[in-house]
């Protein structure tokens, strides 16, 4: 009965909320876009803002104004063009766009900036492609994006050449600046290019696939062709480099792998291995349920040795982003990096369901969608709003009241669960897991 009323609540909540985060144009954004809420006003960033869409746009098939729907399609809209507005000669895009209180004269986004003056660091992370194949799924329509369809490809032409490590065939983060899971062990504090992340690599799978879906979309049957190979290639390095035999999991690899000797040394056998995997357990593991990366058996060790587990991922309130028996585990209030060293976030836990939901572990899912439920609705009993992301054992908020963005995605598990097709059918059908 809690359930019930926690989600009747958390419904009428989101929905006298969520026009809150749909913003009109402001400083370097000329179109408008979706905004995290919170203290992130009027900041635009690539994956929070896919994730915000992702979850209007499950709330647009039930609503029955014309005009709201329209409004979210809008946004999501100018979400895309606003990024693709600031891609440079190369490629490359900004990960977000804000205006900073502390640099007030900067005439152009901070990461514009610091690539003009040769600093490489990150480019919009790999959910372009997954907005853009959003908006036409639900729409029916991919002309709007017709006319910068060659900016896609050259998006995709800067991951390559910059960001891509040959001799693994994975993708590597240039630094530890705004990588998601902004404090991953994986990559925070590690030498820059050094890292092949999970969460880079599983969702560029995914990105890979949604390119794919828009060129066809397009009538370019060929480059279709060669990004689902692309997405296949990916996946075949994913299973090779970073899934673990022995734990059963897939870790994050580290690249900076070569024979090194300054005389007669190492002439011999010498390095012939490609990574050595960076063995800290990070929800990160478990994207490549959600992309279709896992084989079924993988998926199997995924769900019911790790997610399962008490003492690593498995807490009352969801998904810890960091196994808690991982020495660096650890709640605190911080931003600038956001703390992922466990704290429940809940894209990770939608991220883990949707996963758990492809793959058959529908029982598995909706316990972990009742503990969303029961997170978020005792936090807005008591506190009258949500927050950015809770302690794990205890359900406690740790900061940013007044956060929305993702927090709408316990909506979609809900919903799922009762039958409703997710958002990512659009260029994520289960039928195209890779291996039987």
């Amino acid at each position: 009965m809690t359930i019930e009323i926690y989600e009747k609540k958390l419904r009428t909540f989101i929905v006298s909320q969520v026009d809150t985060i749909l913003k009109e144009p402001v400083h370097d954004l000329k179109h408008p876009f979706v905004d995290p809420g919170s203290i992130y006003d009027g900041n635009l960033w690539d994956w929070d803002s896919f994730w915000a869409v992702y979850a209007l746009f499950h709330l647009a098939e039930t609503e029955p104004d014309r005009a709201r729907r329209d409004k979210y399609v809008r946004h999501a809209i100018g979400n895309v063009r606003n990024f693709l507005d600031h891609q440079m000669e190369d490629g490359y895009i900004p990960m977000m766009i804000a205006k900073l209180d502390f640099m007030p004269d900067l005439s152009e986004p901070y990461l514009i900036a610091k690539r003009k003056e040769g600093f490489v660091t990150n480019m919009h992370k790999p959910f372009l492609c997954q907005q853009i194949a959003l908006i036409g799924g639900y729409t029916g329509d991919y002309g709007w994006i017709e006319d910068d369809y060659d900016k896609l490809e050259l998006y995709f032409d800067c991951y390559d050449t910059n960001y891509k490590n040959e001799n693994c065939g994975l993708y590597v983060w240039a630094d530890d600046i705004m990588i998601g899971m902004d404090n991953d062990p994986a990559t925070f504090g590690r030498p820059r290019f050094s890292t092949a992340n999970v969460y880079l690599n599983a969702f560029m799978v995914s990105e890979l696939k949604a390119m794919a879906v828009i060129a066809e979309a397009l009538g370019r049957a060929d480059r279709a062709a060669v990004y689902r190979a692309k997405a296949i290639e990916l996946t075949k390095a994913l299973d090779a480099e970073c899934w673990d035999p022995r734990d059963k999991f897939f870790y994050s690899a580290d690249v900076d792998v070569r024979t090194r000797h300054y005389d007669w040394f190492h002439q011999g056998l010498g390095v012939f291995w490609k990574t050595l995997p960076i063995k800290i357990r990070a929800w990160t593991g478990f994207i490549p349920l959600w992309s279709g990366v896992a084989q079924r058996w993988q998926a199997a060790y995924l769900a019911g040795d790790h997610a399962a587990d008490a003492n690593t991922f498995n807490s009352p309130s969801g998904i810890a982003t960091l196994a808690q028996d991982e020495k660096m585990f650890d709640c605190r209030a911080t931003n600038n990096p956001s703390n992922w060293l466990g704290p429940v976030w809940i894209v990770s836990n939608y991220v883990v369901f949707r996963g758990l939901m492809r793959y058959g572990f529908a029982d598995q899912a909706r316990e972990l969608c009742e503990k969303t439920v029961l997170l978020l609705g005792r936090d807005l009993e008591r506190t009258s709003t949500l927050h950015e992301y809770y302690v794990p054992q205890t359900g406690e908020p740790v900061m940013n009241g007044g956060f929305l963005n993702w927090n709408l995605l316990v909506l979609n598990m809900i919903d799922e669960l009762r039958g409703t097709p997710p958002m990512c059918r659009f260029w994520l059908p289960a039928s195209d897991l890779p291996f039987v």
